[in-house]
């Protein structure tokens, strides 16, 4: 009886019909940086998708994949992404608007690093022919300390492929460690001995 049925299509078993669970390539391990030659395929993320562990998309060639990821440090462009069926896919960083501030390498440009860096947000740093620069995504607060540290803005379309570090401790971008220099010193002015003996 079933032979009597072969065109019944099955429309399409994309994510949407279930759940994501059939036709779906799952990537469950990072492999670091990989040659191009060594994935099968690659997937072109913005920035706000790259910090995420877990995440549906489809890959550049229009596969449906499922992100299944430890919490950790951003995706970076060139990173590989092992599949269960031990497949290689490989991540690259989307094109999306940034701002570039530039200033004079040396002291401006640690300055400018240091302070945008204490709002708690990600950075790009970088260096060409027209000196030094720091780059984020569009935020006009941002934009605004940039320029009163003596930047010149650039609005533009890149990739933005932050400096990792202080990101390998953040599980997708929400536990800041407010650890950027808050060291009130309790100890001024609090010399009183506290002796409270709670005996109990």
């Amino acid at each position: 009886m079933y032979s009597q049925r072969p065109h019944v299509e099955l429309p399409r078993l994309g994510a949407e019909n279930f759940n994501g669970m059939i036709a779906m390539l799952k990537l469950i391990e990072r492999l670091g940086p990989v040659e191009e030659s060594a994935a099968s395929d690659t997937l072109t993320l913005p920035f706000e998708l790259r910090i995420r562990g877990r995440l549906k998309a489809q890959s550049d060639s229009g596969r449906e994949l499922g992100l299944f990821l430890d919490r950790g440090p951003v995706l970076r462009s060139g990173e590989g992404l092992k599949a269960e069926s031990g497949e290689v896919i490989r991540v690259c960083a989307a094109v999306e608007p940034v701002v570039t501030a530039r200033v004079s390498t040396g002291l401006p440009l640690a300055r400018l690093a240091y302070h945008l860096g204490n709002r708690h947000v990600q950075l790009a740093l970088g260096e060409d022919e027209k000196g030094g620069w720091v780059r984020f995504p569009p935020d006009h607060v941002l934009e605004e300390l940039a320029e009163l540290l003596g930047a010149e803005l650039e609005h533009h379309n890149a990739t933005f492929d932050p400096e990792p570090g202080a990101y390998n401790q953040v599980g997708g971008g929400h536990s800041h460690s407010h650890g950027h220099g808050h060291s009130h010193d309790h100890s001024q002015d609090h010399d009183h001995p506290h002796e409270h003996h709670h005996a109990h």
